[in-house]
């Protein structure tokens, strides 16, 4: 069977030369370190939140004396953001190449794109979805009939797993599948294709969680053949938190609106004080249905713009030079023993930068804490939101104690989360040189500073001497 995730990733040795790294927002920003004086930042925690390109930044500044009321207003200000955001709608389909017919909606975040499309589920409708998924698509279906499919270790394994389970189902009934396109925890790209033909073949549809995958990858609803993508913008270099849900229009326009409110009504009266006294709805049967208050508009421009970006900049160029900063990552990494680098699918299956592993003898937030602090490097320790996998990648036990994002033990005690590195369009080589060299340093020569455990967090101990 062929895995196609997505477009292929260039298998030339790509190098640093193939593009320069985009502009971002605080590319410049210097931080002080424990050991004395101050370094450029290196911020490698692109999967948490992305800097702000630069080019997003200054479209949105140059719209924002201009900002008005969107929907609402026939001053000249309020019917230019109106036109702003229509046609940013249009930018994220064309971003997307979204069907004839398919809806963009706009909404807070990819959790909250999710959450919606889970208030949108027709009656008795089942879901599918691994246990390897982020939470912000593992946790949204409470009302529905769910069943968890455990962690495969092929591509393969995945689409022959998701086909037993959608085997054993009620065929006429809804069914619906959730998957992510690229794992926030290993960076591996998910045959999604592939598992939307065989969620198609059975019957139901698919949703595919694109957060991860739209900063890396070009994301193509008609070739992926999915029915909705949803991802955010602030993974996507833009601020402002707003995110998508983008794809078939139909259970969206049926389902009651996801807020009550102005904006998602057409039209309302008032009945008869005879009859209750009440209220009359209609409700709009577009996008606008789940967009309820008063739009982002900034935070979707935002997202319009970095689209734009990163269409113009060129996906073939930014995903050959992301290569070359995976490989010098993980043969970085591959020359220290004590360094374990977590996989679903092995060292070969392709991927985005996003890379976990543990250190031996080293508690994760000790490792993370002396990172930032000795090296001026930002990554992210942790179990990133992502519990179960996490956990089966360490061989924990699934009720195993644990927050996103919290350490368990305190400095130079073991702990049952990961470090993760991550990186995108906007990552000079330097800052995974400096990585690569900090890694080596700290597990050859030991933390330089004394670090203690305050407020959950490993943090360095101010009060010691180096």
């Amino acid at each position: 069977m062929s895995v196609s995730a997505v477009s292929a990733v260039p298998a030339a040795a790509a190098d640093s030369s193939v593009c320069a790294p985009l502009a971002v927002l605080g590319r410049d920003v210097t931080v002080p370190l424990v050991t004395g004086g101050e370094v450029t930042y290196a911020a490698l925690d692109y999967a948490a939140s992305a800097p702000a390109l630069q080019r997003v930044w200054d479209d949105v500044a140059a719209y924002a004396p201009y900002y008005g009321s969107v929907h609402r207003g026939a001053g000249y200000l309020s019917q230019l953001s109106t036109d702003l955001f229509e046609n940013s709608r249009t930018t994220v389909a064309e971003f997307l190449d979204c069907r004839e017919g398919d809806q963009v909606v706009f909404t807070r975040s990819t959790t909250d794109s999710l959450n919606l499309l889970a208030a949108a589920l027709p009656a008795g409708c089942e879901v599918f979805v691994f246990e390897t998924e982020h939470h912000a698509s593992l946790l949204p279906w409470r009302d529905a009939r769910v069943t968890y499919l455990d962690a495969p270790r092929t591509p393969d394994e995945a689409v022959h797993t998701l086909e037993r389970a959608l085997a054993d189902r009620d065929p006429y009934g809804p069914a619906l599948v959730c998957v992510t396109g690229a794992s926030n925890v290993t960076g591996e790209l998910w045959p999604v294709r592939e598992l939307a033909a065989a969620a198609h073949a059975h019957g139901a549809r698919i949703v595919l969680d694109a957060a991860q995958l739209a900063p890396h990858h070009p994301v193509s609803v008609r070739e992926l053949d999915v029915d909705w993508v949803a991802f955010s913008g602030h993974k996507l270099y833009a601020p402002f938190g707003s995110g998508v849900l983008a794809g078939r229009s139909d259970w969206l326009r049926e389902a009651e609106p996801y807020l009550a409110g102005g904006g998602a009504s057409r039209k309302v009266t008032r009945r008869p004080k005879e009859a209750g006294g009440g209220v009359d709805v209609e409700w709009h049967d577009t996008a606008a249905r789940h967009e309820a208050g008063s739009p982002n508009v900034i935070g979707v421009y935002s997202i319009a713009a970095a689209c734009k970006a990163l269409t113009e900049a060129g996906f073939d160029e930014l995903v050959a030079r992301e290569q070359y900063l995976i490989r010098t990552v993980r043969e970085g990494l591959a020359e220290v023993p004590a360094v374990r680098v977590l996989s679903l699918f092995g060292d070969d299956a392709p991927r985005v930068g996003v890379i976990s592993f543990v250190v031996d003898g080293w508690n994760s937030s000790h490792f993370a804490a002396a990172l930032s602090a000795e090296y001026g490097i930002g990554v992210r320790d942790g179990l990133f939101c992502a519990h179960p996998l996490v956990r089966t990648l360490l061989g924990g036990e699934s009720d195993e104690p644990g927050e996103c994002g919290a350490p368990e033990a305190a400095p130079g005690e073991k702990s049952l989360n990961a470090i993760r590195v991550s990186f995108g369009a906007g990552t000079p080589d330097e800052h995974v040189e400096r990585f690569v060299r900090a890694v080596k340093e700290l597990v050859a020569d030991g933390a330089r500073w004394n670090y203690r455990t305050e407020d959950g967090r490993c943090v360095p101990d101010t009060s010691a001497a180096a």
